[in-house]
């Protein structure tokens, strides 16, 4: 499998090593427009494959968009990064532009590649993503939920002084401080609610420690994140790669799902070779879909700024 991820930042860089680390892919192509950045960055991962045992060959190009023939997924992390005080919609104006250019570059060389978005406001650019280039919906993926869900377990486990491999819970809705839906009423300890645990005031401290995740983590790093987005990215490339059909909280394009039509949203979708391998439609109570709801026309909202 040939990987190909455009933007050598802390994100992207980090996505290339979890994706080598993992040792499922046969080449990883960096891609940035910074003069020799992505080289200097593909020469620094390549000097830890003996120590982290990977085989993966990682190479880095300056806006060499040819050296991306035949990707089988690439992954867009290009647009400027998030800074303390700024929301993820802020960044709208940029990065469009950004997220437009690279997406029809990659799909002029691969065809039939499969695209995921984690550029900022991350939905907003999976739907424009959608609209700009000519691919089934299936392969073009955003990111966040999968990020999303990763926060929500370490705060439940947090509360919970558990690891965090006990729990199972997942977040839907838009990838925003206030789209975000975690399913706190579904989250469990190994088959046993969450509720059964914390008191109703604690689930909702956990909750909003989730929606507010990014922006905590911007405000002591004076950036946007970079393990964590990097490694969700990592795990659904591998489930497109292993075709795992593994289920994980995207934000896919919706037509008529949860009674929502023309809009990327995060929502729980079966992830293998094809991408989107099928969109699962949870029973919802009606306080959650009332949120989703309220998520979807922020979403909307903000598409239509482009």
């Amino acid at each position: 499998m040939k990987v190909t991820v455009v933007g050598a930042g802390a994100v992207g860089a980090s996505c290339a090593e979890y994706v080598a680390i993992k040792d499922f892919a046969d080449e990883v192509v960096l891609v940035d427009i910074k003069e020799g950045f992505a080289e200097g960055k593909a020469m620094d991962l390549m000097q830890t494959a003996s120590l982290n045992g990977f085989d993966t060959k990682i190479t880095g190009v300056t806006g060499d968009y040819s050296a991306t023939a035949g990707s089988d997924v690439a992954v867009i992390t290009s647009g400027i990064a998030r800074k303390p005080g700024m929301t993820r919609e802020e960044l709208i104006g940029t990065n469009a532009g950004i997220v437009k250019a690279v997406a029809q570059s990659l799909i002029a060389e691969s065809p039939n590649v499969i695209i995921i978005v984690v550029s900022n406001p991350m939905d907003t650019m999976a739907y424009l993503a959608h609209k700009s280039i000519d691919l089934p919906k299936n392969r073009i993926i955003g990111m966040g939920g999968a990020l999303d869900s990763a926060r929500f377990k370490y705060r439940i486990a947090e509360a919970l002084d558990c690891p965090q491999s006990d729990i199972s819970a997942m977040v839907i809705g838009g990838h925003s401080d206030t789209g975000m839906v975690p399913l706190i009423d579904k989250a469990v300890r190994n088959s046993a609610p969450v509720s059964q645990f914390l008191s109703a005031e604690k689930m909702a401290e956990v909750v909003e420690a989730t929606k507010v995740g990014g922006a905590t983590l911007t405000k002591l790093l004076g950036t946007s994140a970079w393990y964590a987005p990097g490694a969700a990215v990592s795990e659904l490339v591998r489930a497109i790669a292993l075709d795992s059909k593994k289920m994980f909280p995207c934000s896919a394009l919706l037509e008529g799902e949860y009674g929502l039509n023309d809009i990327s949203l995060g929502v729980p979708c079966v992830i293998g070779k094809n991408g989107i391998e099928s969109i699962v439609e949870m029973e919802l109570n009606d306080d959650e879909k009332a949120k989703l709801a309220a998520s979807a026309e922020g979403v909307a909202a903000v598409n239509a700024l482009i």
